[in-house]
């Protein structure tokens, strides 16, 4: 049945290993180190975890240059470290994802340097994408603008051009090929085994592409997902696909299937973006807008969303006047800025104040679809900004006011952790936000037990209410006869919300947060106080309002 599906009601934490803890002394983050941190994520009560490419790689591109896809990089720990990690999360119900990072090997890889051979009869050859000649287009279509050349490089030894979305180090591979597909199975299989629920599948527009040299438009292939997802469940039932696809709207219904059959999850970028821009303005619109345009999905399909990840806050979907608002409202400073489309800020200096980041939280865990968390966010971590790229946002957890913030024991950890300003870990950690009450690790703790105690909100249906206020967003979700009310108001000064259901029989709301109701008023509306960026979520209720519900449905 669609309620039984995991995915759709879940909070995911999102970590890379080599920024968690360090459990060796040697200044890299590894399985160890996160095996003793269970019990922090259990105490902040997250369901799923998302783990960053850990396998063997140069790490020119913090691990997404796979060398290895059955391997653990020796960094992090062994095989045998996994498996125990693994036993652990599940001990504590914790369900584990991995990236599949299968668009592209790095050029280290040994199938690429099979591929290379001069003579051009390796066996690996067509697993990768070549021409003889130089594309006409090799400059077209660079992910990483300011800092990737081309899109097709030229390898002497090979005698020939080859195709690379992203850095010149990481070819495509050529999903075109059975072979490699088959081989995508075979990697998707291994790791099953070892007890994952599932993939992030990172790329997956370029994942599907058929690329030919001197084309303009690369057609996309969805059946290869649909290749993916039904040997996937096959091996395993209850595992899943999260899909990264920044792609717009009228894009999105292929990825996951007419009838669901493809992709499970994507990450909504189309709301995220859209968020950002409300939180910049106050204005809600567009916001709303944007939750309107991805509304239509398959019934077993869901939404992952999120505030920040690990790679720049991308706003390529909004407009030019749009996304020039948030960058003077977030990253006035060219240096906050990356490849002229994104912000490479983390979320509690990009917003600077915990009430409006309060807020954002508020509407991430109102939106219909299931939260993404990262790391050291729940803490209002901050970043480093002398650090190149998207380094600023990838710092080490900090757990303690101690030397390295707990982090390591090494004297250089593998990139520094803050140690100075607002930021520092002397002031921001988990340490000391564990002891504190009104915390905001301790809010966060609150707000992710509030949002499971809707399921509403994950499995039921959303609509977009009337707030009379135009910078307050008002949501409501229906399911099984019981309704949650969110309202999230973007307006640094008071709103007083106005509502008019049309359901017989609601006499009051119930306050979610506090023990307060707000009871019906002359002909069923209700009035809702809402202080500057305040927030409230709420349960419908009355005498015979819930009686009316089931035997409507």
């Amino acid at each position: 049945m669609v309620d039984d599906l995991w995915y759709k009601d879940c909070v995911i934490y999102s970590l890379d290993l080599e920024s968690f803890l360090d459990s060796n002394g040697d200044g890299v983050g590894d399985l160890e180190g996160l095996t003793r941190r269970l019990e922090y994520l259990e105490f902040l009560g997250v369901d799923a975890l998302w783990l960053a490419p850990f396998h063997p790689s140069p790490n020119r591109d913090d691990g997404y240059d796979v060398a290895d896809y059955y391997g653990v990089d020796p960094r992090y720990g062994s095989s045998g470290d996994f498996v125990h990690f693994m036993h652990q999360a599940r001990k504590q119900g914790l369900r584990v994802l991995m990236d599949l990072v299968v668009n592209h090997t790095s050029d280290e890889h040994p199938w690429f340097q099979q591929a290379r051979r001069a003579d051009r009869g390796g066996a690996r050859r067509d697993w990768y994408v070549w021409s003889e000649e130089r594309p006409e287009n090799w400059d077209e279509g660079v992910v990483f603008p300011g800092v990737q050349k081309g899109t097709w490089s030229f390898d002497e030894r090979a005698g020939a051009h080859y195709f690379h979305r992203f850095h010149e180090f990481q070819p495509d591979l050529n999903v075109d090929n059975p072979d490699v597909r088959s081989e995508i199975r075979r990697i998707m299989g291994y790791w099953l085994e070892l007890g994952v629920y599932g993939f992030r599948v990172d790329a997956v527009p370029f994942l599907i592409e058929r690329v030919r040299a001197g084309r303009d438009h690369y057609e996309r292939h969805f059946d290869y997902l649909r290749e993916f997802r039904q040997f996937m469940q096959w091996r395993r039932g209850d595992a899943v696909l999260l899909g990264e696809a920044n792609v717009p709207p009228d894009e999105t219904r292929p990825y996951f299937g007419d009838k669901g059959e493809h992709i499970h999850m994507m990450f909504n970028f189309f709301v995220n973006q859209h968020l950002f821009y409300g939180l910049a303005t106050g204005d809600v619109g567009p916001l709303v807008s944007a939750i309107e345009a991805t509304s239509d999905i398959p019934a077993t399909a869901q939404w992952a969303h999120f505030l920040r990840n690990h790679d720049e806050l991308d706003l390529g979907r909004l407009d030019d006047e749009q996304r020039e608002r948030v960058f003077a409202r977030f990253a006035p400073q060219p240096d906050m800025r990356l490849y002229g489309r994104g912000i490479r800020r983390r979320l509690a200096p990009m917003l600077g104040d915990r009430q409006l980041e309060e807020l954002a939280y508020s509407v991430l865990f109102a939106l219909p679809g299931s939260p993404v968390i990262r790391f050291g966010d729940e803490l209002r971590m901050g970043d480093d900004l002398t650090l190149p790229g998207r380094d600023a946002v990838r710092t080490p957890m900090q757990w303690a006011d101690e030397r390295h913030g707990g982090f390591t024991a090494a004297d250089v950890p593998f990139r520094p952790v803050i140690d100075h300003g607002v930021w520092s870990h002397e002031h921001v950690n988990v340490a000391e936000q564990r002891r504190d009450p009104g915390s905001f690790l301790n809010w966060m703790a609150r707000m992710i037990r509030l949002r499971k105690e809707c399921p509403e909100i994950g499995h039921g249906d959303c609509s977009i209410l009337d707030t009379g206020a135009p910078n307050v967003l008002g949501l409501r979700y229906d399911w099984r006869g019981n309704a949650v009310i969110t309202l999230n108001n973007f307006e640094e000064r008071p709103n007083l919300v106005q509502l008019r259901l049309e359901d017989r029989g609601v006499q009051r709301l119930s306050h979610l947060m506090e023990p307060r109701e707000f009871p019906a008023g002359e002909g069923g509306s209700f009035e809702i106080p809402l202080g500057p960026l305040g927030y409230c979520w709420m349960r419908v209720g009355g005498l015979d309002y819930a009686a009316r519900q089931v035997e409507r449905n």
